[in-house]
C-alpha cells in the first residue's frame, strides 16, 4: 500500500508536444510539471492506506482500483525516488498511459539535447506551471534570471518586449511565446563570447560569407583525424542546411549569408553537440565474446545506505536496472519468519531485509526496459538446501522463458570454446552462482528429482578437503581479502547480532519476535518508507556503533552446499576460486570466472599487469569494493578498465566521482550496459600493458586542447564559479587537479572565464579509453554540475557542454561553452617536418618565397650552398655525453636495417631527405613545366581517376550497408 500526502480530483493531465514534460492542473489549482528526463519508471501502483481516500476513489468509478492507479516514479538520482500517483477512469485508460508514458524515458538522446531545446523546455515549464487563473507569475520568470542580474534589468527588459514587467504582475501565456522568451534572453545574457567569434569570421561585417563558413567548419569545427569518406568535408550543400534551419532572414538565405542571429542558433543546435549523436545508439557490434565487453556492474545492489545498518531496498533493483546496469548482486539468506522466505540482506550487519522473491519480480518486470542485452544476477549465496531450492523455483517460475538456464548451440560448456555474445544472448538472464561438479550434480539431481530428498539434507563443509565437491568463488568477505580466515560453517542466519545484549558496551539489540522479523521483511514494500540510510534518526548505526561492530565483524563465506537444481541453472558465469593466470590459460575454460577485492586486483596489475589483460581476453572478472568501505564509497574504476575487466562493480548509491565516470562512459552505445572493449585487448595474438607509456601498434596518440569560454545559467544564485577540466585513462593519460579557471566572483548566471583558460593534453596515449570531465564548482568548492566525455566520439570546435547532477542526471539549463582541440600527436621537433610532408606545396611555395625574397635584395642563386637544416625540426634534446659513445643527431635511421647508428645529417633543401657530402656538385635535375591541362589529357592520370571513382562507390556502397546492419 501507498501513502498519499495530497489528493487532486479531476485533473487535467497531458504530455507536451515535444515530450519533454509531464504535466497536470486540478480546477482550481496550480499546473505541476514534471521533467519526464528525470522519471525513471511508469507502472501500476498499489491502493492507498487510507480508508477514506479509497473510498473516495471508488465512489467515482466502479472499476477495481488496483488495475486503475498510474505510479510515476521520478528522481536526480538512484535513491531518493519521488512517486506520483495518477488513478484513471478505467483500466483501459491506465494501460494506455503506461504503454505511452514509458517509452518516452529512459531515452539517451533526450537527454543529450542542445542549449536551445534546454531553453525551449524552460519556456514550457514556465508556460505550464501556472497559477489557478491560468497566468504566469512574473517572480517565476525573475527567477530564472536571478543569479546574475538585478530583478530591476530584467524588469526593463520585459517592458522593453511589451509584456507585464511589475514584480507583482502576471503573463498571459498566449502573449509569452517562444521568440518573446528567446529575446528577453538575449536581452538578460547577451553572447559576447560567441558575438567576438563572429566578428572574427566577418571581418566586422553583419554576415558570413559562404565560403568563410566552409572554411570555418572545415577547419575549426572538424577533427583533422577524421576519415574523408565517412566524414565528408562541409560544402555549400551544408551551409544551404544550415541557413535554412537556423537563418531568420529569407534576404541572407537567397544569398548565402549568415547573420549572427543564424550564428547564435547554429552554436545551440543540435547540428553542433559536443559529441556524435550516433554514439548514443548502440553503434559498436554486439556479436562478440561476452568477455569482450565491459559490463555495467553494481555490487550489494540491495542497499541504499552505508555497508553497517543500512536498509535494504526491492525499488532499488528496478532503479539500478532501469538505469542501465547489467550485472546486479543479491546476496541471499535463510528466512526467519513463518513462511521461511528466502530473504536479501547484508548478513551479520545490522542491515534491514527484503524478499527474495519480490526481488526477483521487480527484476522481471524492468530487466530489459532500457536494454535488451543480457543480465548477470550474481548470488551470494548463505542459504540452506531447502532454500535454496526456494530460490532456484522462483527464478524459474516468476522469470521463465527469460531465465537461461543450459547453454546455448555452438557454445557448449568445454574448453577452448568461447562465450556467447550479447546478441545471442539478447533478453537473457543469466545466474551466477557455485556450481557443483558435474558429475556430483547429475547424480544429485536425478535422485532429487526421483523423489529421494535425502540428497537435499545438510552435509558438513570441511574446509581442509583439498578437493570439494563445488566450484568455489575466489570473493573473499570484507574483512578477509588478502589472506582469508573465512568461516565455512553453514550458517545460513543472517542477524546473529539481534541476539547480542551489547557490543563493546554500545550496540545493545534485544532478541526480536517473530513478528517483527516479519515486519522488518516486508518494511520495504512501501515506496514512502524508504529514506536516506545515513541518517541516524531513522534507526541506522551511529558512528560509535558501527566502528563496534566493524571490529567485532568476521564474515561468513557463501556455502559449498549447493543444491543441484540451483546449480544446473549455472551456465556462462561459473564462479571458481582463482588458481593464477597459467592454470587458467592452460584449462581454457571461458566459462570460469573469479571476483577480486580492489586490493587484490591491484596486487596482480602490480605483478602481472599483461597476464591480466590476456586473461580477461577470454574469461570474466568481477572487481568489487574492499570491505572497509563501509560508508559504501566506490574505488576509481578506470585502472581496471585498463586492464580489460569487464565487472566493475561500484556501489551505485554513493554519486560520486568514480560513479560518475562508470555512468558517463556507460551512456554510450544505447545505454545498453555493455561498451566494447579496444580490439587490442581482445586479440589473442596482441600484448598489451596497462602501464604503458608509448602508443600501442596500430594505435595514434591523440593531442586535446580544450578552452573554457563562458557558462551559461550555472546557478540560481549570486556565486563565484569555476572550472576544472581532469582526464583519466591510462596512468600516463590520467591528470587530477592539474587544470582550473580563475573565478568569475557574484555571476552564476553567464560566467566568461577569459583567454587564459585554455588547458592543453599534449600526449593522450590512448584515446580509446581516456575520458574528460569538466566539473563546474562555487568558489566554496560545492559542485554545482559535471559531464563525463569519453574522447572517442568528441567533437571539435566550439561546443556547448550540457551539464548533468553528480548522479548523472540532466541539469535544466547549465552549460559550459568551450573550444575544443582535436590532432595527432606530434613529438617535440617534428612539427615543421609534419607540416612539409602533410602539404609539400605550401612548404615548396613557402622556400620559393624566400628565394624571391632574396633575389629581391640582389643575391644570386648560384651564391646559395645547401646546408643541413638545423632548425626546431630536426633539433634534438641535450644530451648527456658518454665517454664510449659519440653523440648523434636526432634524425631517422634511413636504410640501416641493423639498427646501428648512422651518422650522415639531413639536408632538406626543399622537401624530403638527402645526404650532404662537401666538395661534391650535383647537377640539379631539369624538368619541364607541367601544366594541370596538360595532367588532365594523360592517360594514366584518366585511369587514376577512373579508379578512384570506382573505390569511392565501392566504399559508400560498403558504408551504407555496415549502417544498415548497426540500425536494424
Amino acid at each position: 500500500m501507498m501513502k498519499i500526502t495530497v489528493v487532486r480530483i479531476s485533473c487535467l493531465v497531458k504530455v507536451d508536444e515535444y515530450d519533454f514534460l509531464f504535466y497536470w492542473k486540478s480546477e482550481p489549482g496550480e499546473g505541476q510539471v514534471l521533467d519526464l528526463s528525470q522519471v525513471s519508471d511508469v507502472r501500476y501502483g498499489s491502493k492507498p492506506k487510507e480508508e477514506k481516500i479509497c473510498f473516495v476513489l471508488n465512489e467515482r468509478c466502479n472499476n477495481p482500483l488496483e488495475d486503475r492507479i498510474v505510479t510515476i516514479c521520478s528522481g536526480t538520482d538512484l535513491v531518493n525516488i519521488s512517486y506520483t500517483h495518477m488513478v484513471a477512469p478505467n483500466n483501459e485508460i491506465a494501460a494506455f498511459w503506461i504503454n505511452n508514458l514509458r517509452p518516452l524515458t529512459h531515452n539517451t538522446k533526450m537527454n543529450n539535447v542542445c542549449p536551445m531545446i534546454q531553453l525551449k523546455k524552460h519556456w514550457l515549464r514556465l508556460c505550464l506551471g501556472v497559477k489557478a487563473n491560468g497566468m504566469i507569475p512574473v517572480r517565476s520568470i525573475s527567477k530564472t534570471f536571478a543569479s546574475g542580474k538585478t530583478e530591476k534589468i530584467i524588469f526593463q527588459s520585459l517592458k522593453e518586449l511589451g509584456l507585464p514587467s511589475g514584480k507583482n504582475d502576471e503573463i498571459d501565456p498566449t502573449s509569452f511565446t517562444f521568440e518573446k522568451f528567446y529575446e528577453l534572453y538575449h536581452k538578460i545574457c547577451p553572447r559576447t563570447d560567441i558575438e567576438e567569434i563572429f566578428k572574427d569570421l566577418s571581418s566586422s561585417k553583419d554576415f558570413i560569407t559562404t565560403e568563410k563558413i566552409i572554411e570555418y567548419l572545415n577547419e575549426v569545427q572538424r577533427d583533422p583525424r577524421l576519415n574523408e569518406i565517412l566524414f565528408p568535408f562541409a560544402n555549400k550543400d551544408t551551409v544551404k542546411y544550415i541557413l535554412d534551419n537556423n537563418e531568420p532572414s529569407e534576404e541572407f538565405r537567397k544569398e548565402g549569408k549568415l547573420s549572427i542571429e543564424c550564428f547564435y542558433r547554429y552554436l545551440m543546435s543540435d547540428d553542433n553537440a559536443p559529441v556524435f549523436l550516433d554514439r548514443l545508439n548502440i553503434c559498436q557490434d554486439m556479436d562478440q565474446p561476452l568477455a569482450h565487453y565491459y559490463i555495467n556492474s553494481s555490487h550489494n545492489t540491495y542497499l541504499t545506505g552505508r555497508q553497517f545498518g543500512g536498509k535494504s531496498s526491492v525499488e532499488i533493483y528496478r532503479q539500478v536496472l532501469l538505469s542501465g546496469f547489467r550485472c546486479i548482486e543479491l546476496d541471499c539468506w535463510d528466512g526467519k519468519g513463518e513462511d521461511q522466505e528466502p530473504i536479501i540482506t547484508h548478513g551479520k550487519a545490522m542491515c534491514t531485509d527484503i524478499l527474495f522473491k519480490d526481488v526477483i519480480y521487480a527484476i522481471r518486470d524492468t530487466a530489459f526496459v532500457t536494454s535488451e542485452m543480457p543480465i548477470i544476477l550474481s548470488f551470494e549465496n548463505h542459504c540452506s538446501k531447502p532454500q535454496q531450492y526456494k530460490l532456484a523455483k522462483y527464478c524459474e517460475d516468476i522469470l521463465g522463458d527469460l531465465l537461461l538456464t543450459k547453454p546455448i548451440e555452438k557454445h557448449e560448456l568445454v574448453p577452448g570454446i568461447a562465450l556467447p555474445s550479447p546478441l545471442k544472448l539478447r533478453k537473457k538472464i543469466l545466474i551466477k552462482n557455485k556450481r557443483l561438479k558435474a558429475e556430483v550434480e547429475k547424480q544429485q539431481l536425478e535422485m532429487f528429482l526421483k523423489g529421494q530428498t535425502e540428497v537435499i539434507q545438510e552435509e558438513n563443509e570441511n574446509p581442509e578437503d583439498p578437493d570439494p565437491l563445488v566450484m568455489v568463488d575466489g570473493e573473499d568477505g570484507p574483512m578477509n581479502e588478502i589472506n582469508p580466515t573465512i568461516i565455512v560453517k553453514n550458517d545460513t542466519d543472517p542477524h546473529p547480532e539481534m541476539h547480542k545484549t551489547e557490543i563493546n558496551g554500545l550496540l545493545k539489540v534485544k532478541e526480536p519476535s517473530d513478528t517483527q522479523l516479519n515486519s522488518k521483511v516486508k518494511e520495504e514494500k512501501e515506496p514512502d518508507s524508504r529514506k536516506n540510510a545515513s541518517k541516524k534518526d531513522d534507526g541506522s548505526l551511529t558512528a560509535e556503533e558501527e566502528q563496534a561492530m566493524l571490529a567485532q565483524y568476521h564474515y561468513i563465506g557463501a556455502t559449498t552446499n549447493i543444491h543441484p537444481y540451483l546449480s544446473a541453472m549455472v551456465n556462462y558465469t561459473q564462479p571458481v576460486k582463482f588458481q593464477g593466470f597459467d592454470v587458467a590459460e592452460e584449462e581454457a575454460y571461458h566459462f570460469h570466472m573469479s571476483s577480486f577485492s580492489e586490493t587484490v586486483a591491484l596486487g596482480y596489475l602490480k605483478n602481472e599487469a599483461i597476464e591480466f589483460v590476456n586473461y580477461n581476453k577470454r574469461q570474466l572478472s568481477r572487481i568489487y569494493p574492499r570491505g572497509n568501505r563501509v560508508d559504501s564509497a566506490n574505488f576509481m574504476p578506470q585502472i581496471f578498465w585498463n586492464a580489460g575487466c569487464q565487472m566493475v562493480a561500484l556501489n551505485f548509491q554513493t554519486p560520486d566521482l568514480a560513479m560518475q565516470l562508470n555512468q558517463g562512459k556507460f551512456e554510450y552505445n544505447g545505454n545498453s550496459g555493455y561498451l566494447l572493449k579496444p580490439e587490442f585487448m581482445r586479440r589473442p595474438e596482441r600484448s598489451f600493458d596497462p602501464f604503458s607509456e608509448s602508443p600501442m601498434d596500430g594505435v595514434i596518440a591523440a593531442s586535446l586542447e580544450i578552452q573554457i569560454i563562458s557558462g551559461q545559467f550555472l546557478s540560481d544564485k549570486k556565486v563565484g564559479t569555476y572550472v576544472e577540466v581532469d582526464m583519466y585513462g591510462l596512468p600516463t593519460d590520467t591528470f587530477r587537479k592539474e587544470f582550473r579557471t580563475r573565478v568569475v566572483p557574484n555571476n552564476g548566471l553567464n560566467p566568461i572565464y577569459g583567454d587564459d583558460s585554455v588547458f592543453l593534453f599534449r600526449k593522450v596515449v590512448l584515446p580509446d579509453l581516456a575520458v574528460l570531465r569538466i566539473g563546474v564548482y562555487e568558489d566554496t568548492g560545492k559542485l554545482i554540475g559535471q559531464r563525463v566525455l569519453p574522447l572517442e566520439g568528441l567533437q571539435s570546435g566550439y561546443r556547448h557542454i550540457s551539464l548533468r547532477t553528480e548522479g548523472n542526471f540532466p541539469l535544466s539549463l547549465p552549460t559550459i561553452f568551450c573550444k575544443i582541440t582535436q590532432t595527432t600527436y606530434i613529438p617535440e621537433g617534428l612539427v615543421d617536418l609534419v607540416d612539409a610532408l602533410s602539404d609539400p606545396r605550401a612548404y615548396l611555395s613557402k622556400e620559393e618565397k624566400r628565394m624571391k625574397q632574396l633575389a629581391d635584395m640582389g643575391i644570386e642563386t648560384s651564391d646559395i650552398v645547401d646546408v643541413p637544416t638545423t632548425g626546431k625540426a630536426f633539433k634534438k634534446p641535450p644530451e648527456k655525453k658518454s665517454e664510449t659513445s659519440n653523440q648523434e643527431p636526432l634524425t631517422p635511421n634511413l636504410g640501416n636495417k641493423s639498427g646501428q647508428s648512422n651518422n650522415s645529417t639531413i639536408s632538406t633543401p626543399v622537401v624530403g631527405f638527402a645526404n650532404n657530402k662537401k666538395d661534391e656538385k650535383k647537377d640539379e635535375p631539369k624538368f619541364d613545366n607541367i601544366s594541370l591541362v596538360l595532367l588532365e589529357t594523360d592517360k594514366t592520370f584518366q585511369k587514376l581517376i577512373k579508379r578512384q571513382t570506382k573505390d569511392l562507390e565501392n566504399l559508400r556502397k560498403k558504408h551504407e550497408k555496415d549502417s544498415a546492419v548497426l540500425h536494424k
